[in-house]
């Protein structure tokens, strides 16, 4: 019996370095943040959902994009939120896409904390969502893109 006792106390006592290691390095999941993965024509039809690609404009050009999207590319949580504000409907949920999807991943932390709209970070990006099949649409000034 004095073993398992031992076993249990070193499990928990590894469980607890591992919880307070993950908040320490910033990788606890917000409540407000969730990982998806939607199809292109899901993302395109789903109105409960402000899509943004977080991309550059010449990666928008590159590859193109999903019809529907809001294009601002991510620097700061201040300027993004300050550039999608007036398109963020009250209860609308807010999309985040990128190329992968590290820099949603990121973004996605960081603005968790200040806005009250439910973050979804696209799992995969527009690698994955072109990867499925999903024929992209051109970049176009009225979507958000400067130079296209």
């Amino acid at each position: 019996m004095p073993g398992w006792i031992q076993i249990l106390g070193a499990v928990a006592v590894i469980g607890a370095i591992l919880v307070g290691f993950s908040q320490v390095s910033g990788r606890a999941q917000a409540q407000n943040v969730a990982l998806e993965s939607p199809s292109g024509a899901v993302l395109v039809a789903d109105a409960s959902m402000l899509l943004v690609d977080i991309r550059t404009a010449q990666e928008w050009q590159q590859t193109g994009v999903v019809e529907g999207a809001l294009l601002v590319t991510y620097t700061t949580p201040e300027a993004f939120l300050q550039a999608i504000a007036p398109h963020l409907k009250p209860g609308q949920r807010l999309g985040l896409i990128c190329r992968s999807g590290n820099r949603t991943s990121r973004a996605a932390r960081q603005l968790a904390p200040i806005v009250t709209a439910q973050v979804i970070d696209i799992a995969g990006g527009m690698n994955r969502v072109l990867g499925q099949g999903y024929q992209p649409v051109a970049p176009t000034k009225a979507m958000g893109c400067g130079v296209c």
